[in-house]
């Protein structure tokens, strides 16, 4: 259940402007990592907020809108294919993660991050295993990051209809790597990822 446990517990250490930073898109095929990152506002309450994964696309939608009416800050970046082939996908993760957190206004002086790699920013941090399942910032994080990246993979699947980008979201589908097969890789495929290569 998400909660505001890692948020208070920064409250307590003197922080105040606490960011949760997650992203959306490492494992597809094709289109770019997204990263977003949220400060809530102390003893917010959003009770439909919970692990973009666990949400109907339809709830995703309404939370985002409600994510960006109730906090302090809220920022997304995204990181295109030719960059992830360039430095690797954990490098372009990361590097989204930071643009992320650069653009947030006011800054943030804590971040609470999903998963085990700390983001090279100048500030305290925490990173936190499944925490898109633990900490509301991140959670709402991951809302905000999945929804956006869904509407890019919706633009491309109108460029690129043949590969089913509209439900796959560029995602190993069976239906996707028989369409890499027949029709080869196109412009926003990650060319070194092992089933777009073979």
């Amino acid at each position: 259940m998400n909660n505001l446990s890692y948020e208070y517990q920064a409250r307590r250490e003197g922080y105040s402007l606490i960011a949760g930073v997650d992203e959306a898109g490492r494992g597809p095929l094709a289109g770019p990592v997204v990263a977003a990152a949220v400060i809530l506002p102390e003893n917010v309450v959003l009770n439909d907020v919970k692990d973009s994964k666990k949400m109907s696309e339809k709830a995703r939608k309404r939370a985002f809108s409600l994510i960006q009416k109730s906090s302090v800050a809220t920022a997304i970046s995204v990181v295109n294919p030719d960059e992830i082939d360039r430095v690797n996908i954990l490098q372009a993760t990361l590097t989204a993660m930071k643009k992320a957190i650069l653009s947030l206004n006011p800054s943030p002086d804590y971040l609470l991050i999903d998963g085990n790699h700390p983001v090279d920013y100048p500030i305290n941090q925490r990173c936190i295993i499944k925490g898109d399942q633990l900490s509301l910032s991140i959670s709402a994080a991951s809302i905000l990051a999945k929804v956006y990246r869904d509407s890019i993979m919706y633009s491309f699947h109108d460029l690129y209809p043949q590969y089913g980008f509209f439900s796959n979201k560029g995602y190993g589908t069976s239906e996707h790597i028989n369409a890499i097969v027949r029709y080869g890789p196109c412009p926003i495929h990650r060319l070194t990822f092992k089933r777009v290569r073979s």
